[in-house]
């Protein structure tokens, strides 16, 4: 461009000299020159000279006129190219074409639409295989359906539609509006193929979750002689990373190397990302530290694989190294940072992230107010999600599913029941993620007549197939009713493949009830199933315990041992002013731990003359009434919740995060604990979140 402007002043010193007439094939020339380098200084010269010369007014100088629409359109200067078209004496094919690519090329797809009508009506021109493929981009672009397919059936009548150009508008059209078949019909019933129909077609099905078919295309493709590009390769990456299809993508990976395909940064990180959903995040690494060049897309992939392979320390680092190396993170960068943090649950570490986001200008952004959203629920502070949710500008359904699934996860069913029917009230259409967070607020709510019509009728009206988290939902909220023969009927009839979890929920609530008898059943059943389920056996044997069959207590253990099975040790952890402070039960080895027991000690007695008995038919040993207590008190949620309370900020929450499910004998402590305290004292199980304040538990003491 620099090095135009001083031919620039020579062209012009020469077109304003009076005597001066350059010839019209010269000024098409210059004009060519001007698009090739976008050099819109050079083109306002020769549209000057143009009209001092007076070559605009006539007919036979349509093609330098046409030149000025392109150039202006391609500048951004659409209104001025639709000045230059609207005083064109006589108009063609190209002058409309011209000015329709400009409109669409500027996001005014709407416009071109209205011109290709005005085309047909006031010039009476009869469209050519140029014109519909601008005209197909612009219904996808706008969302005309119906316009698409009256065009598609123009061009099948007037055989303009073997255009290869129209054809793969077509397939481009048909699948930006998630119209899989209409784009695999015109794919394969028009013959000619070229690159991009495969790269359309596959993109397309991958991202429509049509991954067979995708399949069944490649095999295609590979079949052919057609020479991939760089597109093909990232679609291709991007399905081996669907399928999770490691030895696919290891011989697409080898392919590329054998090619003189160019390994760009979008190459390359559809790499790692493929790598990283094959759960190989040692070949992402790999892959990310033999780039010479890393840009902010890499460093977010590679972050991205080892958030999806549950290394969030890892993820968090290399946020770290990337700034240091004075890469600034984009909105996707901060929604991994915080999707990380969530799987950390280091509530300290996603506020300062928070700080970093509205200092970066990325706070407007959906998906970064989403994995606020998640990261505040995640790490057991609802209201900060909740503020996070009323505070965005843009929501999508993954919006209202964070926030709704938040809200069930604490507890707060009534909360996330009224956020759903805002959500039918804003117009947005519920999905699969949507009701797996209703159908547990039914549950926590008791809600069993409402949860059956949302399974069985609602669902179905709004295209939605019930799946397993569905059906295990609902199995919890007949459970919690007390309606176990129908949860168990519910689990033997249902189509889909059940896992364990699911009968270990009719499990868990046989214990809630004391239905011993039925437990045992439901439990060998399990096992049946699943030989190696820990949970099973640990609530069978808590079964046996609370029976006082400690001869069933003896039996489970003997078999663990046969079986090599080990249940893993309760642990629980508090992060206090940066530092997480880890507790197992017993605990000796924190530097405070004397400190802690007579903590504990002191509110276990203060609580008693509230109503505190321990339970002792939780302890898992045919022992003495007063060994018993000692098992119980020293548990890691107490020691954990006793050390929050000596060193957290006055009035703050006391958020404790256990490995397994929360004991009977702890849950009824804390709820008192908060109680005598006047603290809110959140705790998050295996199972869910516990708010404890003024000696009630969200959960309403079901979990």
């Amino acid at each position: 461009m620099r090095a135009l402007k001083p031919a620039g002043n020579q062209v012009a010193q020469v077109l304003f000299k009076p005597t001066t007439f350059v010839h019209l094939n010269h000024i098409i020339k210059l004009l060519k020159v001007s698009a090739d380098t976008n050099n819109l200084i050079l083109a306002k010269i020769l549209h000057s000279h143009l009209l001092v010369t007076n070559q605009t007014s006539t007919g036979s100088n349509i093609n330098p006129l046409n030149s000025l629409i392109n150039i202006y359109a391609k500048s951004n200067r659409i209104s001025v190219a639709q000045k230059v078209f609207d005083r064109m004496p006589e108009r063609n094919l190209v002058s409309w074409c011209s000015l329709m690519a400009g409109y669409l090329q500027t996001g005014f797809p709407l416009q071109v639409l209205k011109l290709f009508k005005d085309m047909t009506l006031v010039d009476s021109l009869r469209p050519n295989e140029y014109i519909f493929a601008v005209v197909f981009s612009a219904c996808s672009d706008g969302g005309k359906a119906l316009e698409g397919r009256q065009c598609h059936g123009y061009v099948v009548k007037s055989g303009l539609v073997f255009h290869q150009y129209v054809k793969n508008a077509l397939i481009n059209m048909y699948s930006k509006f998630s119209d899989v078949k209409g784009a695999m019909r015109v794919f394969s019933l028009v013959p000619g193929y070229d690159v991009y129909s495969y790269n359309v077609v596959l993109n397309g099905l991958v991202q429509q979750g049509f991954l067979n078919e995708a399949i069944q295309v490649l095999e295609r493709l590979m079949g052919e002689s057609v020479e991939w590009d760089s597109v093909t390769y990232v679609t291709v990456f991007g399905l081996c990373a669907c399928l999770k299809d490691l030895k696919l993508g290891l011989q697409v990976h080898c392919r590329i190397l054998t090619s003189d395909v160019e390994l760009d940064v979008f190459v390359n990180s559809a790499i790692i990302n493929m790598y990283g959903k094959c759960g190989k995040v040692i070949n992402a690494r790999k892959t990310f530290d033999w780039l010479q060049v890393k840009n902010v897309v890499v460093w977010t992939g590679i972050m991205a694989a080892y958030f999806q392979n549950g290394c969030f320390e890892e993820a968090l680092n290399l946020f770290s190294e990337m700034k240091i190396n004075d890469v600034s993170p984009n909105g996707f960068t901060f929604a991994v940072m915080l999707n990380s943090t969530a799987g950390l649950f280091a509530l300290r570490h996603g506020n300062v992230l928070y700080g970093e986001i509205v200092q970066s200008g990325f706070k407007d952004h959906v998906i970064v107010g989403n994995a606020l959203i998640n990261m505040y629920a995640k790490c057991g502070d609802i209201e900060a999600a909740s503020k996070v949710f009323l505070d965005m500008m843009y929501r999508d359904c993954i919006t209202w599913n964070a926030m709704i699934c938040g809200f069930s996860h604490h507890g707060l069913g009534k909360e996330a029941m009224a956020l759903f029917h805002d959500l039918l009230a804003a117009g947005e259409c519920p999905n699969y993620v949507t009701f797996v967070g209703v159908l547990s607020a039914c549950s926590h709510l008791g809600l069993v007549k409402e949860g059956l019509y949302y399974l069985n009728q609602f669902m179905r009206q709004v295209g939605v197939e019930p799946g397993l988290e569905h059906y295990t939902c609902v199995v919890g909220l007949l459970s919690k009713a007390g309606l176990l023969d129908e949860a168990e009927e519910l689990l033997r009839s249902i189509p889909v493949e059940l896992d364990v979890i699911a009968w270990r929920t009719l499990l868990s609530a046989c214990h809630v009830h004391r239905n011993y008898g039925f437990g045992r059943r439901i439990a060998e059943f399990v096992l049946e199933m699943d030989p190696n389920d820990v949970g099973t056996y640990t609530l069978l044997s808590n079964i046996y315990a609370k029976a006082k069959r400690w001869d069933g207590v003896v039996k489970i253990r003997k078999l663990m041992r046969e079986r090599n099975i080990k249940k893993e040790p309760g642990v629980s952890w508090i992060d206090i002013r940066n530092v997480t402070h880890v507790f197992v039960s017993d605990d000796c080895q924190h530097p405070e731990s004397t400190q802690i027991y007579e903590k504990v000690k002191e509110l276990l007695a203060r609580i008693k003359p509230l109503g505190y008995i321990p339970d002792v038919t939780a302890v898992l040993h045919d022992v003495e009434e007063e060994q018993k207590e000692d098992y119980l008190s020293y548990h890691s949620e107490k020691l954990a919740i006793a050390y929050g309370l000596m060193h957290a900020p006055l009035e703050a929450p006391i958020r404790v995060f256990k490995n397994l499910r929360m004991c009977e004998d702890c849950h009824s402590a804390a709820k008192l604990i908060s109680k005598l305290t006047n603290s809110m004292i959140i705790v998050r199980d295996a199972n869910r979140f516990h708010s404890f304040q003024n000696g009630c538990c969200s959960c309403a003491d079901y979990w």
